[in-house]
């Protein structure tokens, strides 16, 4: 019989967990019906993310989003963007936090009163009664010594609030780099645009030009036909390129901060000439010294171990001694004589740990493994910092050059269509010879415009890996000092 109970009370059970089922939010189903089902989500989670977009300020619209600069987009973003937002809190609530920490200096004082109202019963030689005391206490403890701990724990969250401000400074040159990135793509693809719109007038003019050939009889029809393909190949190409300058413009928008469909636009900046190209003049190995001195996150790593090492400290005098001072002092008022006075107490303390289930032997263990390891973690943030240096030194160079060829290659690309369309004109070049020179001019043309923002882009990362890279997203020196030593 009771086996048989147990399967009956097993199946009441199982049957009154299927009537349940799974718990709803706001009316909705809880969880998603089947792994393979999407879950849809109560109306006050859809109407949280319908947020209404965040308009930029009306100074910002009105004078400075229709034109631009560097340090305009920049300073929109700095303001705007989420990150920096984000990390400025954290690094003020750290530092808030470290102030709190430091309350452990000082006695703790508290003020409280009581009202008590109480009854006593008879006993042999004193008759039941009822009386009312009531009066103010003050209460004061203090940590005398305790063998660093309060120290340990004072110093961790310093360091936290020390690594939270690097890693807000990690995040404004994060966001420095990711605008000014967005800045030059988008440069970069309105130059192609137009350099891409020239392509196109000198396609229809080629096209214009053969046809009146061909009406004369100066040339076939293959000619007009070949002209044709290439503008309309001309045409696709351009509205290509209207097409990624609309998302590139979205994208920057989006870095600074403000919704992708704002309207904004910058002026265009000068082509770098040699002496920009050959500013940078001291070696990658004096690169890597300044920003192992300077790098935010490589500063943040080492406030991160040396706030490991104040755990440490902590951890291990929480097994030592401790002296703590209490006193209370309170006077007592009652409606019976008798009842009423000052009264104080004083006690200083001494408690020694003696066994606390190995719990302190673990906590120092872990947090000596926490102190290697955030050890190891600067070393390693060393030498990524370095391999990053070292990458954009010689990514910049390269682009450097790259402008310098580029250049060469347009003015020859330019020349050499010139004579092809001379030729041309006075009939004995043909039309593809036109075309393929002209071909050639647009790639050039779409090579310069690359070689030059991929140069900018070079130097900004440059300047953000050395840890140089200015609130205005300038690059500060030394990346443009005249210190000797040979480029390796």
């Amino acid at each position: 019989m009771s086996r048989v109970r147990l399967v009956l009370v097993a199946a009441a059970s199982a049957a009154a967990a299927g009537c349940v089922g799974t718990p709803g939010i706001e009316g909705g189903p809880g969880a998603p019906p089947a792994p393979n089902a999407y879950w849809t989500p109560p109306a006050s989670v859809r109407e949280g993310g319908r947020a209404a977009p965040v308009a930029p300020p009306p100074a910002i619209a009105d004078s400075l989003l229709g034109r631009l600069t560097l340090a305009d987009a920049v300073d929109v973003a700095l303001r705007n963007n989420p990150a920096t937002r984000i990390s400025w809190a954290q690094a003020r609530a750290s530092a808030d936090l470290y102030g709190a920490s430091r309350g452990a200096l000082y006695p703790d004082l508290t003020l409280t009163g009581s009202l008590t109202r109480s009854r006593s019963i008879a006993v042999p030689g004193r008759l039941a009664g009822e009386r009312t005391q009531y009066g103010p206490s003050l209460n004061l403890s203090y940590l005398v010594f305790d063998f660093g701990g309060r120290a340990g724990a004072i110093e961790s969250a310093r360091q936290v609030a020390i690594a939270a401000g690097l890693a807000h400074n990690t995040a404004v040159q994060g966001t420095i780099l990711q605008v000014e990135a967005s800045v030059f793509s988008y440069l970069a693809t309105r130059a192609l645009r137009d350099a891409q719109r020239t392509a196109l007038a000198e396609a229809t003019a080629n096209l214009a030009a053969a046809s009146d050939r061909h009406d004369v009889g100066l040339a076939t029809i293959a000619d007009v036909l070949q002209a044709r393909t290439a503008r309309s190949q001309a045409q696709l190409d351009l509205e290509t390129l209207e097409g990624q300058l609309s998302v590139t413009r979205g994208a920057l928008a989006v870095a600074m901060g403000l919704p992708a469909n704002t309207t904004l636009d910058l002026p265009d900046e000068p082509a770098p000439d040699s002496a920009q190209i050959d500013g940078v003049t001291v070696s990658v190995d004096s690169l890597i010294d300044v920003a192992t001195r300077n790098r935010p996150d490589l500063m943040e790593a080492r406030a991160q171990a040396r706030q490991a090492e104040a755990q440490l400290g902590q951890a291990r005098a929480a097994g030592l001694p401790s002296l703590a001072l209490t006193a209370t002092g309170g006077h007592t008022a009652s409606d019976l004589a008798g009842f009423a006075g000052n009264s104080y107490t004083l006690n200083l303390g001494l408690s020694i740990p003696l066994f606390t289930g190995f719990t302190n032997t673990y906590d120092v263990h872990a947090a000596q493994a926490l102190a290697e390891a955030a050890r190891a973690r600067v070393e390693l943030t060393r030498q990524q910092v370095a391999l990053q240096v070292f990458t954009s030194y010689y990514a910049m160079r390269t682009a450097g050059q790259r402008v310098r060829t580029s250049a060469d290659l347009l003015a020859s690309a330019t020349e050499s269509e010139q004579v092809a369309r001379g030729r041309y004109t006075e009939g004995v070049g043909s039309i593809v010879d036109l075309l393929v020179a002209q071909s050639a001019l647009a790639s050039a043309r779409a090579q310069a415009v690359q070689a030059r923002w991929q140069w900018r882009t070079a130097l900004a990362q440059l300047a953000h890996d050395v840890g140089l890279l200015g609130i205005h997203g300038e690059s500060l020196a030394p990346l443009t000092s005249t210190t000797p030593g040979p480029a390796r």
